[in-house]
């Protein structure tokens, strides 16, 4: 196959693994209206998508899996942030928000990613993340209308933003794995340790499985509620991780992160399709903004890091997807 035709099909990969990552929220916030808690609802995806993901590692991955182990406390931290953490705190802004709104607050990870690595390691950076942390402050007070007072639900906002520091931590954590832990290995075994914690959060015997049973109303329509939850289980989680593994294999790194980014605009539009969710058109304007604002900030991080020969952040973040 030319290598033409290998970008091709990377792409292919990225835009669908982005469209099926989308739809999470919509799925997600469906089944928390119908009765689950964000913490319930991310229990079950976590540990609908541990029983698909552990099965296959252990299969294809035993070896590396074995190995994988002694970098426990890695595993550990991706598991309950990245995992755990991104996920959770993006069902509560998503159970309090319009889904646009809280994917984009999440999608300001890599905005605190760039922070981290200039203020806390002190490393230098290019001007443009400077610019590009800017760019997407100001799109994020266009989102939530700060000129307002805040007219969104303070918490959510909150949520939103926890949801973004755990992207960070785990964008942080997925880069330090690079060739130390095998990226099927880091995603099945991060999903059992979230799956471990929010056991504890939402006891499995306190999550309201009758629902599953019923009708849950998805915008206009009604779908039963195991489905809802097989859909987010398998397309937004199982099937979108398979094939980001996939497009990253055959895209480079800013390419593979840039198509990433259409996973919050996938997320917006199935909102507003399935659950009739608007956002207004400053809002529109500055989840444009924040998105742009945000590439700016990864590729100035991703080209440091090709500087000094280290793998970029975005591009390991891409292989062990842990957002919406």
């Amino acid at each position: 196959m030319d290598a033409a035709r290998v970008k091709a099909w990377g792409l292919g990969f990225g835009v669908f693994s982005s469209v099926c990552f989308g739809t999470s929220g919509a799925f997600g916030k469906a089944l928390i209206e119908a009765g689950m808690s964000p913490l319930q609802a991310s229990w079950t995806r976590v540990a609908g998508a541990t029983l698909v993901l552990v099965p296959v590692m252990l299969a294809a991955r035993r070896r590396a899996a074995a190995a994988a182990l002694r970098h426990w406390r890695l595993l550990l931290l991706y598991g309950v942030m990245g995992v755990a953490g991104c996920q959770s705190f993006y069902f509560v802004a998503a159970s309090r928000l319009p889904v646009g709104v809280a994917i984009l607050l999440e999608f300001t990870g890599p905005v605190l990613v760039v922070g981290w690595t200039r203020f806390v390691l002190r490393a230098p950076l290019p001007r443009s993340a400077a610019v590009g942390v800017g760019i997407a402050l100001v799109g994020l007070a266009c989102v939530v209308e700060v000129w307002s007072g805040l007219r969104l639900d303070m918490i959510g906002v909150l949520a939103g933003l926890g949801a973004a520091a755990c992207q960070a931590a785990f964008f942080l954590a997925a880069d330090r794995a690079v060739g130390r832990i095998d990226p099927l290995v880091m995603t099945a075994i991060g999903f059992a340790v979230a799956t471990i914690v929010l056991a504890a959060c939402a006891p499995p015997w306190t999550v309201p499985w009758h629902e599953l049973g019923m009708e849950v109303a998805l915008g206009g329509h009604t779908a039963p509620g195991w489905l809802l939850l097989t859909l987010l289980v398998l397309i937004s989680t199982v099937v979108a991780y398979v094939t980001s593994v996939a497009a990253v294999h055959r895209l480079s790194a800013p390419v593979a992160g840039a198509v990433g980014y259409v996973e919050a605009v996938a997320a917006a539009v199935f909102a507003w399709v399935t659950l009739g969710e608007h956002l207004s058109p400053v809002q529109l304007a500055g989840g444009v903004i924040v998105l742009g604002g945000a590439f700016v900030a990864q590729r100035s991080v991703a080209a440091r890091a090709q500087v000094i020969g280290e793998l970029p952040v975005m591009e390991t973040a891409a292989l062990t997807r842990s957002s919406g």
